[in-house]
């Protein structure tokens, strides 16, 4: 095979020196433009995952590499004069210099011919010459440029300006310093990468950047290789404390806004990407230059293994996409997280450091229970303080109030259509069904939108409370639950709009009633999506009607003893299609701009908040995106809770979408917690408001991870109800709680012990119970010796 690379960095020579060593008569050609010492960059990190996989590939290149391992399993924070260190991580890193020239040794003994000094000839000319074309050429890489259109790139460049140093301060441990200066917060991530030095990325946002004056330089030119000389002094004076006297070290130092590089596709005919041609992830969470040899694995392994370079190329971009687009949507939040720094500089400090090493939502608090039991300790019995609980316990089981309504735990079951009334009456279904929720452990439970007239129905098996009727239906449920369980009840009370008149949900999600429909209003006569009823434009008599409805609704929760009421503003429903310039198109009031769309669901708002006792709290839930181009953004969500919170809402439940059918959401884990935490620190907190998280929120893990950082101060969980009814009571035992959080009934106490799994003869080998000092194993740093060189 002819194989074509164009770019000499770690990726495409370690792609070389595995296909010429997988097979010697593979003529393998490297173009790079740089001399051979020519580097950027100081230090690389490797996690073990990756070094497995070199070590296998090719044990010349690994064990090279881990004789210049600096290694160490720590993570030290310091937040404004604050120290914390987390142990068990486990990190290598080594210099990207010596990195580099391990590779071009080991390429140069594989007889791979490696053009130093030389642009690659044109991408067409490779791709009839040769057999594969690799393009590894970096970031701005000209062949993926050429083929832009095919490969579907798009490049995110975002707002934070960073500058990759270097100093000669040798840390023991990755090193976060994140400091609140006079201009704002500004952060360093630094971590050892030899005994001589550490890799030193200073980072902040574009704002603090500018009045901190580093933009003095902004529109100079400076030559390649030239390193900005004023940032690096300035640097040295704001972090003095920090370096401690040692040198900051420069290789080609600007400042730079980081581009996030995605491809659809990474291959188009025999010509394929790799490395940061292909993707980029942010530095906060790992190496590029790691991701590149992976790449380098996966590819070698599919043009080694395959018949055809097609079905290689399209192997490869199977196995390493959904990995890459894992990391990506990992590096996302993480970046996103350290744009949005300046939120939590607020939060107590050793939650804030929780934050931070959580900010990608892929470690979680039990991943560190397990990795080092100390610092989990440290920040449940911190989380307990601030709580002002005088129990340390897992943080869903710590009490809260929404309002003057106390909750005995955190833990919320969502609302869930049902679809399961009959004119709208609710019947031992939703006894059973709401009862069961009750009985299960939940601090709160939700009823599905009980809707405030027949026309504001989704369905006809939708609930109501527009009768008094359905108001005695729903008392029956609410004694059941105030008597048999410590769980509160909610309503959540609501208007179809233009969603309504359609069938059950398992008859056609959102297909319109084809008999017996009736007739449905929406801010502007414009459908939900293809194939859904024209709305009809609301009238003035008709929004005067809706109040009225909405405000005698309320009332009749209350009578019906409900403990909690929340408006629903979200997923497109009539309230939320006026909050929605997607659905609101009105020239009058309540149309334009958001002030205007957000007149008309405040006053339903006051309406119900008017007729309900102030000792029950009236919360909203509200659609922070609506995940569709032109539509409302997380910006709008948080002057839209801004707005519900100053009428009085106790708290905002944060969902997002279903606003319209054209909508692409960003699917995964805690999807929607970002906005919940957005609205949190912005708007909520400093007002006395509480914030509800909810989305893919599917374990316990999930729920203490998210309270313990500060995203949210309760979680509401849907189809983990439906799944498992005693949910909060079983997670209660997996941790080995007991107390008033997770209180379980007296006729089911017998079973709240763990049932035991199946059984086993294992013996634990004793002199590992026996070991003195566990301690030495979860906190491990790099200390070398400076005189010998030696660890």
């Amino acid at each position: 095979m002819k194989i074509a690379i164009v770019g000499g960095g770690p990726g495409g020579l370690y792609l070389a020196a595995l296909m010429k060593g997988l097979d010697a008569t593979h003529e393998v050609t490297v173009w790079e433009r740089n001399a051979p010492e020519d580097t950027f960059g100081f230090g690389v990190v490797f996690s073990d995952e990756t070094l497995g996989g070199i070590e296998s590939a090719d044990q010349v290149i690994y064990r090279k590499m881990e004789s210049r391992f600096a290694r160490w399993t720590d993570i030290d924070i310091e937040f404004n004069g604050h120290p914390f260190t987390v142990g068990g991580q486990g990190f290598a890193a080594m210099s990207r210099k010596e990195l580099l020239r391990l590779l071009q040794e080991r390429v140069a003994e594989l007889g791979v011919t490696v053009r130093y000094r030389s642009m690659a000839p044109d991408v067409d000319e490779l791709r009839s010459a040769y057999d594969v074309v690799v393009a590894a050429d970096g970031l701005n890489s000209t062949v993926r440029a050429k083929y832009a259109d095919f490969f579907g790139t798009t490049l995110d460049h975002r707002r934070n300006k960073y500058v990759w140093l270097g100093t000669d301060l040798v840390f023991e441990a990755f090193q976060f310093f994140v400091k609140e200066t006079e201009w704002g917060t500004m952060q360093i991530h630094g971590y050892p990468f030899s005994e001589q030095g550490s890799t030193f990325i200073v980072e902040m946002h574009e704002d603090v950047w500018r009045r901190a004056g580093f933009d003095r330089t902004e529109s100079e030119e400076l030559p390649p290789g030239t390193s900005d000389e004023y940032a690096v002094a300035r640097i040295k004076e704001i972090w003095a404390k920090e370096l401690d006297g040692h040198e900051i070290l420069t290789n080609n130092s600007k400042w730079l806004n980081f581009t996030t590089v995605r491809n659809t596709g990474w291959h188009h005919g025999n010509v394929v990407l790799l490395g940061d041609a292909a993707h980029t992830a942010h530095f906060s969470i790992g190496s590029g230059t790691k991701l590149a040899m992976e790449d380098a694995l996966a590819l070698a392994a599919c043009l080694h293994e395959n018949p055809t370079v097609e079905a290689a190329l399209q192997a490869y971009e199977s196995e390493r996409k959904p990995v890459v687009e894992s990391t990506q949507r990992a590096a996302q939040a993480s970046l996103e997280w350290f744009e949005n720094i300046g939120m939590y500089t607020g939060q107590e400090p050793a939650q804030f450091c929780f934050n931070l090493l959580t900010r990608s939502r892929r470690i979680t608090f039990e991943n560190l229970r397990d990795r080092d039991a100390g610092f989990a300790g440290l920040i449940e019995a911190d989380f307990a303080r601030v709580s002002g609980s005088d129990q340390v316990a897992p943080a869903m089981f710590q009490p809260i109030r929404i309002g003057e309504l106390e909750l005995k735990n955190r833990v919320i079951v969502s609302p869930m259509d049902m679809y399961s009334a009959v004119d709208g009456l609710v019947n031992d279904f939703h006894l059973v069904h709401l009862g069961s929720k009750a009985l299960g452990g939940a601090g709160l439970v939700m009823t599905e939108m009980a809707c405030v007239s027949p026309e504001g129905r989704i369905t006809p098996g939708c609930a109501g409370l527009w009768t008094d009727e359905q108001r005695d239906a729903y008392k029956k449920i609410t004694d059941f639950v105030h008597t048999r369980s410590t769980a509160k009840i909610g309503a959540q009370i609501g208007h179809s709009g233009r969603k309504g008149s359609t069938k059950l949900m398992w008859e056609g999600l959102d297909d319109p009633l084809t008999e017996d429909n009736w007739e449905v209003i929406g801010p502007s006569p414009l459908p939900y999506g293809a194939g859904c009823h024209m709305p009809r434009e609301a009238t003035r008599a008709d929004l005067d009607k809706v109040v009225v409805d909405f405000a005698d609704a309320a009332r009749r929760a209350v009578d019906a003893g409900f403990d909690l009421i929340e408006l629903h503003a979200a997923h497109g429903y009539l309230l939320s299609s006026f909050l929605s310039p997607i659905a609101n198109r009105r020239v009058d009031e309540y149309g334009g701009a958001l002030p205007n769309r957000l007149r008309f669901p405040l006053e339903v708002f006051d309406a119900v908040r008017a007729v309900v006792p102030g000792h029950i709290p009236v919360t909203v839930r509200i659609s922070a995106t609506d995940w569709i181009p032109d539509g409302n953004t997380e910006h709008d969500a948080v002057e839209i809770a801004r707005a519900f919170i100053e009428h009085g809402a106790a708290a905002i439940d944060v969902s997002s979408g279903q606003v319209a059918k054209e909508e692409k959401p960003a699917f995964g884990r805690s999807y929607q917690t970002p906005f919940a935490d957005r609205i949190r620190h912005e708007v909520a907190a400093p007002a006395g408001a509480k914030v509800i998280a909810v989305g893919a929120i599917s374990s316990y893990d999930d729920v203490n991870s998210i309270l313990l950082a500060g995203r949210a101060d309760l979680c509401a969980l849907g189809r983990t109800h439906l799944y498992n009814p005693q949910w909060t009571l079983h997670a209660g035992a997996e941790q080995e709680y007991r107390g008033p959080g997770a209180d379980w009934p007296l006729q089911f106490r017998a079973g709240r012990r763990r049932p035991p799994t199946s059984r086993t003869d294992k013996i634990p080998p004793r002199l590992a119970l026996l070991r003195a000092d566990q301690d030495d194993q979860v906190h491990v740093r790099w200390t070398p010796d400076r005189a010998t060189g030696s660890a």
